[in-house]
C-alpha cells in the first residue's frame, strides 16, 4: 500500500469497520490490502473519478450491503442484456463516475490476497462489446496503476491516468460504521403463491403487503375530481385506498392523490413538460389528452389516456423516457402492476427483472411519509 499512499498523499480519517462481522456476513475473507486501505483511508474518491467503497453507511445516502446487491444486479442484468455471460464468484468493491464497476474474482484462488481485479464497463456493454476485463492485479496495485498510468477498458478506452488525489467520498462525509443486516425473515407461503395464482387487487395485496395507514393526503376524492375536472377510474381509487403514495419495487413512484402538492402538482408538471417537448418535436410525442398518475425513478411516466367521458374506459399507457412511444398497455393498472411484479409483463419504462432475481423480494411497496 506504500506506493499508493505515496501517490495520493495524506489519508482522511477512516470509518471503523468490524471486519469479523462483515466477513461473516459475506461468507468470505477479504483481501488484506483492501482491509488495510479501508482501515487507513476509509471510503475514498480517487482522482475525482473512482470510488473505493468500504463497509460503512450514511442514512439516506449509502448502505454498503444495499450498494453491493445493486452493483451486482446492475452488472449482471446489463451484461446479459448485451448477450454476454456473467463471470462466477465476483465481489464488488468500487465504481467509477462513468459506471464502470470494479470487482474481485473470488474464484481465482482460495487466498483472497491473490484475487485479481475485474472491471465491468457499462459503455462497452451498451456498444455490444464484451464488458468484462481481468487485470490480474490485486486492488492496491490496480489503484496505483490507474493513478500512475491508467488501466485499459474493454471499449478500448482507458481508466486513468487519474489525478493523484484521494479524498473522503463527498456523500460519505460523516459516514458511520456499517452493521450487517439480520437474516431475512422467511417469506409467507401466501406471498409466494400470489406469484402464480389469483387476480385483481386481492392477488396484488397478497403479493405486496399494503401499509397499515396509506398516505392519501388531506383532501377528498370529490375535491380531487373537481380540481381535475373529472372523476378517476375506480381501480385507481381502490389501489390508492389500499396503498396510497409510495414506490413499487423501488421503481414506480405514486404521488399522494389527495394532497395539493401530490397528484395535482404531478399532473401539471408532466403535462407542461410534454407540451413543451411536443411543440419542439411533434413527431416524437403523439399522445393526446392524458392523465399522468406515476413516474419511474428513470423519468418514465404512467398515465391514463383520457379520451371519452367514461373514466372506466380509459386505457393505460407508459410514456418511456428512453424509448419511442408505444401503444396503450394491454391491461388496467392493477393487472399491469401484478403481472409486472410476477415477471410476466415487460415493456419500455418498466424495470426488468433478472432470471436470478427472487421476485418476492422485489414485490415491495414502500409508503411515502
Amino acid at each position: 500500500m506504500d506506493s499508493f499512499s505515496a501517490l495520493v498523499g495524506p489519508a482522511p480519517a477512516p470509518v471503523p469497520v468490524d471486519w469479523a462481522a462483515v466477513e461473516a456476513w459475506l461468507g468470505l475473507r477479504l483481501p488484506g490490502d483492501y482491509k488495510e486501505l479501508a482501515g487507513t483511508f476509509g471510503p475514498l474518491d480517487v482522482g475525482d473519478f473512482l470510488w473505493l467503497h468500504v463497509p460503512c453507511s450514511r442514512v439516506g445516502r449509502f448502505d454498503y450491503g444495499v450498494w453491493l446487491g445493486e452493483a451486482h444486479r446492475v452488472c449482471r442484468v446489463s451484461s446479459r442484456d448485451a448477450g454476454f455471460a456473467v463471470p462466477d464468484g465476483l465481489l464488488a468493491w468500487g465504481v467509477t463516475r462513468a459506471s464502470s464497476y470494479l470487482f474481485w474474482d473470488t474464484t481465482a484462488s482460495a487466498d483472497p490476497d491473490r484475487w485479481p481485479v475485474v472491471v465491468f464497463e457499462m459503455d462497452a456493454a451498451e456498444r455490444g462489446v464484451d464488458p468484462w476485463y481481468d487485470y490480474g492485479l490485486p486492488v492496491t496495485a490496480a489503484l496505483t496503476l490507474a493513478v500512475a498510468e491508467g488501466l485499459p477498458l474493454p471499449s478500448g478506452r482507458d481508466l486513468g491516468p487519474l489525478p493523484a488525489t484521494a479524498r473522503r467520498t463527498a456523500f460519505l462525509v460523516g459516514a458511520s460504521p456499517w452493521t450487517p443486516p439480520p437474516p431475512e425473515p422467511e417469506v409467507p407461503e401466501a406471498r409466494r403463491a400470489a406469484l402464480v395464482r389469483g387476480s385483481g387487487l386481492a392477488a396484488l395485496c397478497a403479493l405486496v403487503v399494503p401499509p397499515e395507514r396509506p398516505n392519501l393526503g388531506g383532501g377528498t376524492w370529490d375535491w380531487l375530481a373537481a380540481e381535475l375536472g373529472t372523476a378517476l377510474p375506480a381501480e385507481f381509487v381502490a389501489l390508492m385506498r389500499r396503498y396510497g403514495a409510495g414506490s413499487w419495487a423501488g421503481h414506480w413512484l405514486f404521488p399522494a392523490p389527495l394532497a395539493e402538492d401530490g397528484l395535482l402538482a404531478h399532473v401539471a408538471g408532466v403535462r407542461r413538460t410534454y407540451r413543451e417537448l411536443r411543440d419542439a418535436h411533434p413527431e416524437f410525442y403523439p399522445l393526446g389528452a392524458f392523465l399522468p398518475i406515476a413516474h419511474s425513478i428513470d423519468g418514465d411516466v404512467l398515465a391514463y389516456l383520457t379520451g371519452g367521458d367514461d373514466p372506466e374506459s380509459w386505457p393505460l399507457v407508459a410514456w418511456p423516457r428512453h424509448a419511442e412511444q408505444g401503444p396503450p398497455l394491454p391491461h388496467g393498472l392493477v393487472t399491469t402492476l401484478l403481472e409486472w411484479l410476477r415477471g410476466r409483463f415487460r415493456t419500455a419504462g418498466f424495470a426488468r427483472f433478472d432470471q436470478e432475481d427472487d421476485l418476492v423480494e422485489h414485490a415491495v411497496f414502500r409508503p411515502s411519509p
